[in-house]
């Protein structure tokens, strides 16, 4: 029975890289995996989240491999129109919104 659970559990959180990087703007094919090695790699990262970026690596590159066609759909736009902070600003300027801070006398 706790074979079962720890099993389904390592299945359902695998890949979390691969979620993580496709919420923000396009970064390209395998971002997951890429991230995983980039921040197993980086001396900043901590003594305890290695062995789980090693867990995480290939259950990311096969998430990945999944979403090759998702990927290359959005690969055709523009990175820093897929930015929250583009937008805001796109639906800012739409709505006729100032940028500028209320004076109050």
């Amino acid at each position: 029975m706790t074979i079962t659970l720890l099993a389904s559990s390592t299945l359902l959180a695998g890949g979390c890289s691969s979620v993580m990087t496709r919420v923000g703007p396009n970064q390209g094919y395998y971002s997951g995996a890429k991230n995983d090695v980039k921040m197993i790699k980086d001396d900043d990262t901590g003594w305890a989240m290695t062995p789980l970026l090693a867990l995480d690596l290939p259950f990311s590159a096969v998430v990945d491999t999944l979403l090759l066609p998702y990927d290359y759909y959005r690969s055709s736009s523009n990175p820093e129109d897929d930015s929250p902070r583009a937008r805001v600003l796109r639906d800012e300027q739409i709505s006729g919104v100032n940028n500028v801070a209320p004076h109050y006398e």
